[in-house]
């Protein structure tokens, strides 16, 4: 027996990455998954449904839109339709636009705050609705290191995901005690398709404060989802798990001869 054998729930951003990552993970702890994200991710969508099912889980494949209220709506009504429960959530769907603060366009700006911040949010309601009238449930949002510290380069996007820290420990307190548990994970530079399409020196530049000097595997992330949603994590919430090896930990950037390897031979 997995850890979600007869439980059903949402992943959002599920066409690759952490999403996919996460999808699989809770596919092999016998969830039944509605994999979530953009019509334009189809492809990679159906994919992620092939994944969870070979891993051991059932999945579905269905195109939302996180920042249109009817689409999130229709997504939690849709898993309780196939599967018959909505017993757990990883709110992930994100995006992401580089660049000095006073150079990010308007349009940019908007599109991050609607789909990283408006987009927890609504998917958080429509959650939540279920899960008070159904006995609570667990949900997971992906926040970022940059919501914990700030990050030159990415305004925006930092404040979005402080803004998705704040809606987490907020949304904990609010529904601790009707069987809900709220709860962020982190992720440092991960090795995600947000990541690897950086030019090498971004890729430098965001794992320098990391004294584990490597991107991190969305799998790694994923397994801290699935704890964090399982009954394993009975005791947490409103807690913003750090997966980001060690950066957040740390006033200096990566200097290896403060953080050494071990020997070899």
């Amino acid at each position: 027996m997995g850890l979600f054998e007869g439980r059903a729930g949402i992943v959002s951003g599920a066409a690759g990455g952490i999403g996919r990552a996460a999808a699989v993970a809770f596919g092999r702890e016998g969830a039944a998954v509605l994999v979530a994200d953009i019509e334009a991710m189809r492809p990679g969508g159906e994919e992620t449904v092939r994944l969870v099912e070979k891993a051991g889980g059932r999945a579905v494949f269905r195109p939302v839109d996180v920042a249109r209220a009817d689409d999130v709506r229709g997504m939690v009504e849709a898993t309780v339709e196939e599967f018959g429960s909505l017993d757990f959530a990883h709110n992930n769907a994100g995006v992401l636009a580089t660049g000095f603060t006073a150079d990010v366009e308007e349009a940019d700006f908007d599109r991050i705050m609607e789909i990283d911040v408006k987009g927890v949010w609504l998917s958080m309601k429509y959650e939540l609705l279920h899960m008070m009238r159904n006995g609570g449930g667990t949900i997971v949002n992906t926040a970022s290191e940059a919501g914990l510290v700030g990050t030159p380069m990415a305004g925006p996007y930092v404040a979005a995901k402080h803004a998705v820290i704040g809606l987490t420990r907020t949304a904990a307190g609010e529904y601790a005690n009707m069987g809900i548990r709220v709860n962020a994970v982190a992720p440092g530079a991960i090795a995600s398709r947000m990541v690897l399409d950086l030019p090498e020196a971004g890729r430098e530049m965001l794992m320098a404060p990391q004294p584990m000097h490597r991107l991190g595997t969305p799998e790694e992330v994923a397994e801290s989802v699935v704890f964090l949603c399982s009954d394993r994590a009975s005791f947490i919430t409103g807690t913003v798990l750090s997966i980001d090896g060690g950066a957040t930990s740390n006033a200096q950037s990566y200097d290896p001869a403060l953080s050494p390897a071990a020997p070899t031979g």
